[in-house]
């Protein structure tokens, strides 16, 4: 017990210190866990699986938190056979540079895609997470090859947050035209003139803070984004420093006044998942996220906004309860309950961090929701008013 525990505390100072290759290292070498191949680039050291885990961060302040090692890796063989069908178009590392900062992204785009106005989907990984292991954890390549999708990973940088969190907490972070929102925004919409792609058909999606990042972007840029997804996220406005951020994640309330966000007009449809088991991020969250989205509707168009709940199992054996709410002929909000299940992104590769392989499959739901929304020509987003690359 004791050497487990010094092994711990080596791998959390590693990983404090970015170093998530040597803190794999440790945690592989006490273990005796095999590594992981990654699939989307070159063959990169895996993050070890959380349960529990560092959320948010600013560099100088980090929230602590408790690392526990899953046990259950798959071996190389059956990695390389799960994703066989994606090595069409292998993803290849980019980086962006505009007005308001730069960042290194993971692009993926299915070879049959070429020359068609495919939809854009940005996928934003959690704390300590990178793109190539949250590609890995979601399948979301596959998906979107199966689908039509061209996806995006952004990474977050080391020296924006040292444990590589989005700063969904920080002021600065939660207005258009700032900080990272800004960021985002833009590379959104290069990768759209750069490609071709469908400006009606934008989606973002995220996990814990990644998750966060989405609710943010959705309430700073409606104009660009026809859908958000949040897994494990919390919605804008709870926090605007690291200890409003920690009483959040734990509470899924604000521990003082809400900090004033000004709204959008008009909301995004999301879809949200959340486990009523998560201790990191409490699944009180999960109900804000829609709570934002469904702000937007206003009856105005004397449609009755109509809720439907529905209970089941999925083919892992998690339990889960779904809940839609429509108004008119659509779908504003579908929130996802997964009974028991912690921080981890549901029905996820067990290859992959922060996932349970026995939950209703996130990523296949969130694209089928995804596919359901489009913003109309009147919707659509003028370039010009969301940053310069440079």
């Amino acid at each position: 017990m004791r050497a487990m525990s010094d092994t711990m505390q080596e791998a959390m100072r590693l990983m404090r210190s970015g170093d998530l290759r040597a803190a794999t290292r440790v945690l592989q070498q006490r273990v005796a866990q095999g590594s992981a191949a990654e699939k989307c680039a070159r063959e990169v050291p895996i993050a070890s699986r959380r349960r529990d885990a560092p959320f948010a961060a600013e560099a100088a302040s980090c929230v602590e938190g408790e690392f526990r090692v899953v046990a259950g890796d798959q071996p190389t063989s059956v990695l390389r056979r799960n994703h066989a069908d994606a090595t069409d178009s292998p993803c290849r590392r980019e980086h962006f540079t505009c007005s308001v900062g730069d960042l290194d992204y993971l692009l993926y785009i299915p070879a049959r895609l070429q020359g068609t106005r495919a939809p854009l989907l940005l996928m934003l990984h959690g704390c300590a997470q990178s793109p190539e292991d949250f590609a890995l954890g979601t399948r979301m390549n596959l998906l979107a090859r199966a689908h039509g999708y061209v996806v995006a990973y952004p990474q977050q940088s080391a020296t924006r947050n040292r444990n590589r969190c989005w700063n969904w907490f920080r002021g600065s972070d939660q207005q258009r035209g700032l900080g990272e929102p800004a960021m985002l925004a833009a590379l959104t919409c290069h990768l759209l003139a750069q490609h071709g792609l469908d400006e009606r058909r934008v989606y973002v999606a995220g996990l814990s803070a990644g998750g966060a990042m989405a609710a943010v972007l959705a309430n700073t840029h409606p104009d660009i984004y026809a859908a958000i997804g949040v897994h494990s996220g919390l919605p804008i406005g709870l926090a605007s420093d690291v200890p409003s951020a920690f009483a959040a994640m734990r509470t899924g309330k604000s521990s003082r006044p809400r900090r004033a966000v000004e709204l959008a007009a008009k909301r995004v449809p999301a879809i949200v998942f959340h486990g009523d088991g998560d201790t990191t991020v409490h699944p009180r969250n999960g109900e804000g996220a829609i709570a934002q989205s469904l702000g937007a509707i206003d009856g105005g168009d004397g449609a009755q906004c109509t809720t439907t709940i529905e209970r089941g199992v999925a083919e892992g054996g998690r339990r889960y309860t779904r809940t839609l709410h429509v108004h008119g002929d659509r779908v504003n909000a579908e929130h996802w309950v997964t009974h028991g299940a912690a921080h981890a992104w549901s029905g996820g590769d067990p290859a992959g961090s922060y996932t349970d392989p026995s939950g209703p499959d996130a990523s296949a739901h969130m694209l089928r929701f995804f596919t359901a929304c489009a913003r109309t020509a009147r919707e659509q987003v003028s370039h010009s008013n969301v940053g310069s690359q440079t």
